[in-house]
């Protein structure tokens, strides 16, 4: 059993009978790998919010919105995306890489089925890397101390640390600001970091039956409001416009022309924060 680094053991089997957060977000992306118990979960979920799928997606655009803006108007060139969860169209280094062969990506992720998927990550462009590290977010040390990013990444430059739907698994016992900040410290001033998390600011009481399906399956989520998602961002300068509805955020940055969405069309907070 691999482990993440410092002698913690990570799990490498997959249970299929057993919803799992990233094959039900495969599910909502219209993806192939997941099963009867992520699709019966998925389901269960779009029975609270009907709209689950579009919204799904849409924080997956913002992903692609957040690199173009890193790469081609922050400079930045290596990316430490955390929580990348099972790969489809759109991955980091896919967006960074057409921008700029060179860029460099780390991708981390504790999930057995994730690891399983990982050499779809590995492809890269001559110029640049892209590399996979088994490690959990819960212990940021074991993604810092990793072998592997140090070969990967070049922490004496700018990274963008990318937490894009992630944090919303960690509860405020799990003490998510000190995590944040662990990874922050260990980044230079100049480096990026990019939160989307899901929220009960736009139904409360759709969110909370969607919070409650979830640790029903063994998932834990904690949606967070606008300002507990805004505290997430600690140590950084938020770049224009702030923390913001996830389909609104820099939509002139998007890769073909669409319909502006409704702010409210996708229950997500997101934001860009720069390291001072």
């Amino acid at each position: 059993m691999p482990d993440n680094s410092i002698g913690t053991p990570l799990p490498t089997e997959i249970d299929t009978t057993i919803a799992h957060e990233a094959r039900v977000y495969d599910y909502w992306l219209g993806g192939k790998e997941n099963y009867p118990a992520d699709r019966a979960l998925g389901d269960i979920i779009a029975g609270h919010i009907p709209t689950i799928k579009t919204m799904a997606r849409a924080n997956r655009a913002f992903l692609g919105r957040a690199v173009r803006y890193l790469v081609n108007e922050a400079g930045i060139t290596q990316f430490l995306d955390i929580g990348t969860g099972i790969p489809t169209a759109g991955n980091t280094h896919e967006v960074a890489q057409q921008l700029d062969p060179a860029a460099r990506i780390a991708y981390v992720d504790k999930d057995p089925i994730v690891l399983a998927h990982a050499r779809a990550l590995m492809d890269s462009t001559p110029q640049g890397r892209t590399q996979f590290l088994h490690a959990d977010l819960h212990d940021p040390r074991s993604i810092l101390d990793h072998p592997a990013l140090a070969e990967t990444l070049d922490l004496s430059q700018p990274v963008a640390i990318m937490l894009v739907a992630i944090m919303m698994y960690f509860h405020d016992n799990d003490h998510p600001e000190e995590i944040i900040a662990t990874l922050l410290d260990a980044v230079p001033t100049g480096s990026y970091l990019v939160i989307t998390h899901p929220t009960a600011d736009f139904d409360p009481e759709a969110m909370a039956g969607v919070a409650a399906s979830a640790q029903a399956s063994g998932i834990d989520f904690h949606p967070r409001s606008k300002s507990e998602t805004a505290a997430l961002f600690e140590g950084t300068i938020l770049v224009d416009p702030g923390i913001s509805p996830v389909a609104t955020w820099r939509t002139d940055l998007t890769d073909r022309p669409a319909a502006v969405e409704d702010a409210d069309s996708a229950w997500y907070w997101s934001g860009i924060g720069r390291k001072a």
